[in-house]
């Protein structure tokens, strides 16, 4: 029997990004794992797949805690002795992978979902960190028995010129996939235009220039709901505050919606979904989960969102940190809803036959399955 561990920063997340590929392995009639912080999800509760809790910190910078937590998932890999093993997100796939080759895991999948600040910033401090990391990246992705998984070309291309990523292990998966069956195309809503925007309220996610769009329209006369949708993330420095929240949605910049787990009941109420962000994005499940429900797309021209789109066929790209050119798009889909709605059903088609889950859970497969049979001629 294959054991497939994966090893995640947010449990959470393997709810909402990897849990289908997890049920696929459990049909196949492996022994599915998830390794993360804190306690188990109430999602796994009733699955076979098993939990296991460590110490893993999102975002501390604490050297000695993550030393511990790559100890930890040493002793864990001797432990479980996996055949393969899942690494998602930076922290998972550095500490994770230096973890894999010292316990001599046999098959290592790192998922680069996105770069992060670290790559997306050009301030000096995180230039400082990018140079004091390169040892661990190198480190992390020199496993001989291993495929690294970009949904995007620009991160794929940012650490093969970086030289810590050789081109043979470089896989393109885009995206996480959307279960077509829980985003349904329904028509557009009638009545006053609606404007969505999902995601965590950081600052370079855009929602600064959310609200800012918001006001210019509002300064035009065009008469629109501006929905956010999400809540501040109080470990990172880049969140919006509450009482900014509150300044906005007093103000009739915004509607507050908080954090909501029915996104697609959400879209199916909205006419634009808006996603201008200028992190250093994977390939956003958002804007997926948007044109899976047929809804016309706003976002930027900045890696991991121009991917999840076919400019101006299933959506517009504006540039990033561009208030006025986002209002002037928003506006011109307002006036245009022949043209919203062209790119919309567009959209659908191209989670159609790009994003469906069925796919992704397919290619990450394929990729398991050439691991496991090279680990058997490696014996």
């Amino acid at each position: 029997m294959v054991k497939l561990l994966f090893v995640l920063n947010e449990p959470s997340y393997f709810l909402s990004h990897r849990m289908e590929i997890g049920l696929e392995a459990l049909e196949k009639g492996w022994d599915v794992h998830v390794i993360g912080p804190g306690v188990c999800p109430e999602g796994l509760l009733n699955t076979k797949i098993n939990f296991h809790s460590i110490a893993l910190s999102r975002k501390g910078k604490n050297p000695f805690f993550d030393l511990k937590s790559i100890f930890s998932l040493f002793v864990l890999f001797k432990n479980l002795k996996p055949d393969l093993v899942h690494l998602v997100t930076i922290k998972p796939y550095l500490y994770g992978g230096i973890a894999a080759r010292f316990a001599k895991v046999p098959s290592v999948v790192s998922a680069v979902a996105g770069l992060g600040i670290l790559f997306s910033s050009n301030n000096l401090r995180y230039k400082f960190l990018r140079t004091a990391l390169y040892p661990l990246f190198g480190t992390a992705f020199n496993h001989k028995n291993q495929r690294v998984i970009f949904q995007n070309k620009d991160d794929r291309d940012s650490l093969l010129d970086w030289g810590v990523v050789s081109k043979d292990k470089s896989v393109m998966i885009r995206g996480s996939g959307v279960d077509l069956r829980l985003c349904p195309y329904l028509p557009e809503p009638e009545g006053v235009p609606i404007i969505s925007f999902a995601a965590r309220l950081l600052r370079d996610k855009g929602v600064v220039v959310f609200a800012e769009a918001s006001r210019i329209l509002k300064s035009r006369n065009v008469v629109a709901r501006f929905w956010l949708i999400g809540e501040p993330d109080l470990g990172n420095a880049n969140t919006v505050t509450e009482t900014q929240l509150k300044q906005w949605e007093a103000t009739g910049l915004v509607e507050l919606f908080g954090f909501r787990q029915d996104i697609p009941n959400i879209f199916a109420q909205s006419n634009i979904v808006t996603l201008p962000s200028f992190y250093g994005e994977g390939l956003p499940k958002v804007l997926v989960e948007a044109a899976a429900c047929g809804r016309a797309v706003i976002t930027t021209d900045h890696p991991g969102c121009r991917d999840a789109i076919e400019p101006d066929i299933t959506g517009l790209l504006v540039p990033i940190r561009d208030a006025v050119a986002l209002a002037d798009s928003i506006e011109d889909l307002i006036n245009n809803p022949e043209k919203r709605k062209l790119l919309g059903q567009s959209g659908r088609v191209l989670a159609e036959n790009t994003f469906s889950i069925e796919k992704i859970v397919d290619a990450h497969m394929k990729v398991y399955e050439g691991l496991l049979n090279s680990a058997e001629l490696m014996k």
